[in-house]
C-alpha cells in the first residue's frame, strides 16, 4: 500500500476534501482518460463520495466527461482497497469501475504497474500531519504503465502499456492557486517522467509566492525539484491553455511549457470544505517541451506531444472554457 485514504479518520465536526485520480494516455498521443474518486465532508455532516470520469480525443470537438456523487454509504476504504466510490474500487494494481448518467455511460477494468517509488511532494513527513499546509499531496504512482479495457458510449479502447499515473491529495482547503504537470514515457528508456504541483497559498489577506514541489526521472536517474528553499528559482507563469515554468533541484535546472488547444480542456468546479469554490481546468492530452540542464552533462530537450497533463485552479470564472453542470459537494 503506497498510500491511504484519510477520510475515514476524520472527526465528524470537521471539514475534509480528498482525491484519488488516474491519467493514462495512448503512447502517440491524443487520446487519454482521467478518473477521479473523490471524497467531500462538509463541517458537522456525513461525507459524499463521487466518481468523475472524462475521456480526452484530440479527434473530436471536446472532451466527454461526466460525475455521479454518492451517499456515505456509498463510500468505504476497506479489504486492501485505497478507495471504494459507488462500487468504483481502486487498489494496488487494478482499478475497476463504472458510471452511468444521462450524459453517457462509461466502465474501466485496469491493470497498472509502477517500477519507481511514491513521490511525496512535500519535502518531510511532519508536513503531513501538520496543520499546514491545508493541502497534502503525494504520486503514490508517479510513472504508472496502464493496461487493460475503457469503454465509453459504447466505444472499446484498449489500453496496452499506456503512460500515466496516480495521484492523491487531501486536506481541509485547497490553495488559494495551484498548477499540476505530469508527462511520461520519455528518455533513452522510455521510463522518464515529471510529476510538478505548485501553489501558492493565501495566509490572511497575504497569499504566498509559488511554492513547487516535484520530480524528474530521467534515464533511471531520481532528479527531486523545488521545495521551500528554491521559492527564489521556481517561475510560474500560468494562463487557463498554457503554462511557462522553471524550477532547479541539485545540479539540475528544468525549463519547459505544456498547454493545449481551449477545446482540448474539461473545466469543473472544485469546492472546499468550507464553501468557496474555485473553477479548475484540465487537459490531458497536453503538449509539454522541457529542456533539461544536469551539471557535465549536455542540456536535453524532450518532448510529449498529445499526452501531458496541465491542470490550474483559480478564483478567475473568465477563462471561456464551459463548466461542466455538477456542483461540487
Amino acid at each position: 500500500m503506497r498510500t491511504r485514504a484519510r477520510f475515514p479518520e476524520v472527526e465528524r465536526g470537521a471539514g475534509h476534501y480528498e482525491s484519488l485520480y488516474i491519467k493514462a494516455t495512448r503512447p502517440d498521443g491524443g487520446l487519454g482518460v482521467w478518473i477521479r474518486h473523490t471524497v467531500h465532508k462538509r463541517p458537522d455532516a456525513e461525507p459524499t463520495g463521487s466518481i468523475w470520469f472524462t475521456l480526452f480525443d484530440a479527434e473530436a470537438p471536446g472532451p466527454t466527461a461526466t460525475k455521479v456523487t454518492y451517499p456515505a454509504t456509498e463510500l468505504g476504504a476497506s479489504d486492501g482497497a485505497y478507495i471504494e466510490v459507488g462500487g468504483a474500487r481502486l487498489e494496488p494494481g487494478r482499478a475497476t469501475g463504472e458510471v452511468h448518467t444521462e450524459v453517457l455511460n462509461a466502465s474501466w477494468d485496469l491493470s497498472f504497474s509502477n517500477a519507481a517509488e511514491a513521490l511525496h511532494h512535500l519535502p518531510y513527513e511532519w508536513m503531513y500531519r501538520a496543520p499546514l499546509p491545508r493541502t497534502k499531496f503525494l504520486s503514490p504512482y508517479p510513472g504508472a504503465r496502464f493496461s487493460g479495457r475503457v469503454t465509453v458510449a459504447g466505444r472499446e479502447i484498449e489500453l496496452d502499456a499506456w503512460p500515466g499515473m496516480i495521484g492523491h491529495n487531501w486536506g481541509a482547503e485547497h490553495a488559494e492557486r495551484w498548477t499540476w504537470i505530469h508527462g511520461g514515457g520519455f528518455g533513452d528508456d522510455g521510463d522518464g517522467y515529471i510529476d510538478i504541483a505548485a501553489g501558492r497559498i493565501k495566509i490572511g489577506s497575504w497569499t504566498t509566492p509559488w511554492v513547487g514541489n516535484g520530480m524528474l526521472v530521467l534515464d533511471g536517474e531520481a532528479h527531486r525539484l523545488g521545495g521551500l528553499d528554491r521559492v527564489r528559482s521556481t517561475k510560474i507563469n500560468d494562463s487557463p491553455t498554457r503554462c511557462d515554468f522553471s524550477m532547479t533541484g541539485k545540479g539540475v535546472k528544468v525549463k519547459g511549457r505544456v498547454g493545449a488547444e481551449a477545446r482540448r480542456f474539461v473545466a469543473w468546479v472544485y469546492a472546499d470544505p468550507d464553501g468557496p469554490e474555485h473553477n479548475t481546468l484540465n487537459c490531458s492530452i497536453a503538449d509539454l517541451e522541457l529542456t533539461v540542464e544536469r551539471d557535465g552533462a549536455e542540456p536535453r530537450n524532450l518532448h510529449v506531444h498529445g499526452g501531458a497533463a496541465y491542470e490550474i485552479g483559480m478564483r478567475e470564472t473568465d477563462h471561456g472554457i464551459a463548466l461542466q453542470p455538477y456542483a461540487d459537494g
